[in-house]
């Protein structure tokens, strides 16, 4: 949840050195709102009333504080309680920020949000377990993850989505449902907590208001995709109230990767009295997936989309060795369409908020949210089952006022979390359709946090603010991780290992300060120091390098510090041009690679010392002539280990220094790039069209940057046409076309880190060899064909 804004004459100077979580009223909006239905989201200018709106498309960093209403002289004077709570919801200064407006994936398929993110610099995406899991990287923050989203915050609509524990997963989110994304990119913990070393998104829903009505969507394609959609919203007195809901489903394009997904997402906002605001917000998705297994370089280069993987032994086919009676003996190679791997999960979030205005000055907010997600994944050896349940809660007030005469805005706040689970690990066994042996281990976790945060933002002149804030936070981690043993062939009774527990408990701070100076109406420089940390989860203090269940209890929390400099260029109403460089410094970083198919445990999670982060980012919104748009983000990236000796075991212990070589799964340029045409007149109009590009350089795969993922470029080609009807029942038609990956590239949309090996005599395996460590790959999609039309109804 994000802190809010209040007006004021009175402000506490908080901790002078860092900031939090708590939005600014100037335009020079950097992170991300809280968002209710109070705050709407579909338009794009600022009311002189200064209510929120959505940001128009790819606005990316500061706005210019300038172009605040100016205050008048006293900032509380003739403030309303309704101005006061429009205020609440705009966004803090002083993050490096972009917003991805619906105008730009609303015509076309956006079946995940790997189809809409790109829009933003300093992202990468990467194909997940799963049709919508999608690996979320903001400058690299999750390249080095094997699965899931984690070094960064998700919020939607405020609510958290990311669990106590770090974890978040994209299968919840269809873009549909969406009015805008917000994507804080840099280390952000004092703002947003634990977990936030790369950043934070937050998915906006539309209000009613916006929808006022129904609409019906359906999108069709290649390899049997359809998605049904619904979206209803109104606003009637003071309830306000929207709902979507969609119904998903595919073949897919690589062997055994069908897939059915529903999703409802509610959020509805009630305006008691005068003075009190309670808003409930409901999500809840299932999945019903097949899963393939990643391949190894040499294998996706031979059969990329895995045809014909019905029994195992065919070329470029991968397998994993089950055990044939599900607990002991012999193993024999099965394929994932053999055996039936995929998922079968659910996630369901209840949320509510209450806001409270003592006076026009000062609001105070409560939020709990109950976030609860249940697996079934026998994705490979063993299946992970389990009910991972967390209950989250906050408190915070905001005042809005002045000192010494400058304008000032302080927030205060507390919070607590906490994720309690029993889950098992079982083996998987020949026979098709996922069928389960005996239990191979059970983990006990308990993860919790709690803290404060305090921020103060003050308009030091006209032209330069100050926002300074800081986060001090405890982490509780608890385990207990049992293996089982059959010791006796054949004979099914379990001897539990040593219990290995793990009670490990850290404490942070994330100081914060930011600078913002508006130059001219066409200027604005940001200056930004902060720091982010992460601690590691409990279940990766029990998986070992090989991938076996083990003691790894000794892993630390890893922080980073960041330094971004940047501007925006605004020199008339058709053109912004924005440029950030940033460099971090890493302590302890926690690095995830992928484990031998057929091991217990997928991946396997290290500290390495010592690294550093540093790149460009990008951004480019150029309506160059009317009808005409270009649109444009890039991300360079050069990340390094600078402290980092990795220690191989056969036989004995090997260790290489990695120093000074490229952290793997970090792609140095990135970029998107589209060029549109929208009719605006005259019988076409409503008519448009574009072309997309979309670049991603080679990468290394492992630590000792012997082996490459390779690049790939992608051309993507739309068509769409909406108008208005005149009609008492419907009120416009939207339609599209569009085909994907043009030219038929094969390219690797998914590459997790690999492990290096060595020789009994201690020799590094060469590339010749990692080329053919499997568990790594997925292939993207070849050509594509799309269609959809939406109708809304009055």
């Amino acid at each position: 949840m994000y802190p809010h804004r209040a007006v004021g004459s009175a402000s506490l100077l908080v901790l002078g050195s860092a900031l939090s979580l708590m939005p600014s009223n100037a335009n020079a909006q950097t992170a991300l709102p809280a968002v209710t239905v109070d705050a709407p989201r579909g338009a794009t200018a600022r009311p002189a009333a200064r209510k929120p709106a959505v940001r128009a498309a790819a606005r990316n960093q500061a706005r210019p504080p300038s172009a605040n209403p100016a205050p008048a002289a006293s900032l509380t004077a003739g403030i309303t309680p309704s101005v006061a709570r429009a205020l609440l919801y705009q966004a803090p200064n002083g993050q490096t920020e972009t917003t991805i407006d619906r105008s730009q994936f609303d015509n076309r398929p956006a079946f995940s949000i790997a189809d809409v993110l790109r829009e933003s610099p300093g992202i990468s995406v990467k194909q997940g377990n799963g049709p919508r899991d999608v690996g979320i990287s903001i400058r690299g923050s999750n390249a080095r993850n094997g699965f899931g989203i984690r070094n960064l915050v998700i919020f939607d609509d405020g609510f958290p989505v990311t669990q106590p524990d770090g974890l978040s997963r994209s299968d919840l989110i269809d873009p549909k449902a969406y009015g805008a994304i917000d994507v804080i990119r840099g280390p952000s913990s004092a703002l947003y907590g634990n977990y936030a070393t790369g950043g934070a998104l937050n998915f906006r829903t539309r209000p009613g208001g916006t929808i006022d009505g129904a609409e019906y969507g359906v999108d069709g394609g290649s390899f049997g995709y359809l998605n049904n959609y619904l979206a209803y919203g109104k606003k009637v007195g003071n309830f306000e109230g929207s709902l979507f809901a969609s119904d998903a489903r595919g073949d897919g394009f690589i062997q055994n990767s069908w897939f059915n997904t529903q999703t409802v997402n509610f959020l509805g906002t009630l305006h008691a009295t005068p003075d009190d605001r309670f808003t409930v917000k409901f999500i809840n998705n299932n999945l019903d997936a097949r899963l393939p297994i990643r391949l190894s370089l040499n294998q996706y280069y031979q059969n990329p989309f895995q045809a014909g993987c019905d029994m195992a032994g065919v070329a470029g086919c991968a397998s994993v060795n089950l055990l044939n009676n599900g607990f002991n003996g012999t193993r024999t190679p099965i394929t994932a369409v053999q055996a039936g791997l995929g998922r079968d999960d659910r996630r369901t979030i209840v949320g509510g908020r209450w806001e409270h205005d003592f006076d026009n000055t000062t609001t105070w907010r409560n939020q709990f949210v109950f976030d609860d997600r249940n697996i079934n994944q026998p994705t490979g050896a063993t299946s992970a089952i389990g009910d991972f349940p967390s209950y989250n809660y906050m408190s915070d007030v905001t005042k809005r006022g002045e000192i010494l005469g400058m304008e000032s805005t302080t927030y205060f706040g507390a919070f607590y979390n906490t994720l309690t689970a029993s889950s098992d690990n079982r083996n998987v066994m020949p026979g098709g359709n996922a069928k389960l042996g005996l239990l191979a281990s059970n983990t006990f976790s308990d993860t919790s946090n709690y803290g404060v945060r305090a921020r103060e933002e003050l308009k030091l002149t006209p032209n330069l603010t100050a926002i300074a804030g800081i986060g001090w936070e405890t982490t509780h981690l608890k385990g207990i991780n049992t293996s089982y043993t059959y010791g006796t062939p054949n004979v099914p009774i379990a001897t539990p290992g040593v219990p290995i527990v793990a009670d490990r408990q850290f404490q942070n701070t994330a100081p914060e300060l930011a600078l913002l100076y508006k130059l001219n109406s066409e200027w604005l420089f940001r200056a930004r120091v902060a720091t982010g940390y992460g601690t590691p989860q409990v279940g990766n203090l029990f998986v070992l390098s090989n991938g076996q269940n083990g003691n790894n209890t000794q892993l630390k929390t890893q922080q980073n510090l960041g330094y971004d400099l940047g501007f925006d260029w605004t020199p008339n109403n058709t053109l912004k041009f924005s440029a950030t460089g940033f460099y971090e410094f890493f302590k302890n970083e926690l690095v995830t690679q992928a484990t031998q198919v057929g091991a217990p445990n997928a991946s396997y999670t290290f500290n390495a010392p010592r690294s550093e982060h540093r790149g460009v980012e990008l951004a480019a919104d150029w309506k160059f002539l009317p009808g005409w748009r270009f649109t444009a983000a890039y991300t360079y990236l050069d990340e390094v280990y600078t402290e980092y000796t990795e220690n191989i075991i056969n036989g004995a212990t090997f260790s290489f220094n990695r120093a000074g070589n490229k952290i793997p799964g970090i792609s140095p340029h990135e970029l998107t790039a589209r060029l549109g045409y929208e009719q605006m007149w005259g019988p076409l109009a409503g008519l448009g069209a574009f072309v997309e590009v979309q670049w991603k350089d080679s990468f290394y795969m492992d630590n000792a940057n012997l082996l490459k993922a390779p690049g790939y470029e992608l051309v993507n080609l739309n068509v769409h046409y909406n108008t208005d009807l005149v009609s008492d029942y419907f009120k416009s038609l939207s339609m599209y076309v569009e085909v994907r990956n043009v030219f038929d590239r094969t390219y690797v949309a998914s590459a997790n880190n690999i492990a290096n090996s060595v020789t009994t005599a201690g020799a590094p395996s060469l590339a010749n060899v990692l080329a053919n460590t499997t568990g790594s790959i997925y292939a993207g999609s070849p050509r594509a064909f799309f269609a959809g039309m939406k109708l809304a109804f009055k």
